[in-house]
């Protein structure tokens, strides 16, 4: 089963990369924008039929080691296929 995971910054932690790219977007004229964050999505294949099962595991797999739970957060989608 296919799952996606996004992971993002908690409020209140610095974001050098989203200052970055903030700062070259108006250098670049685009000004109609506030508060550029920026984040990851990971992929996960998860051979497993149970839903349930999915998604504890995908959660265990980034209390351990994908996500740093002290600055940031993360929500787990399973994706359907279509």
């Amino acid at each position: 089963m296919k799952v996606e995971v996004n992971i993002s910054l908690k409020e209140g932690v610095l974001d050098p990369e989203g200052q970055a790219i903030d700062n070259t977007l108006r250098n670049l004229g685009y000004n109609n924008f506030d508060n550029i964050r920026t984040g990851k999505q990971i992929i996960l294949n998860i051979d497993e039929t149970d839903e349930n099962e999915v998604l504890k595991q995908a959660d265990k797999m980034c209390q351990e080691l994908l996500v740093n739970i002290v600055i940031e957060n993360y929500q787990i989608n399973i994706i359907k296929d279509k």
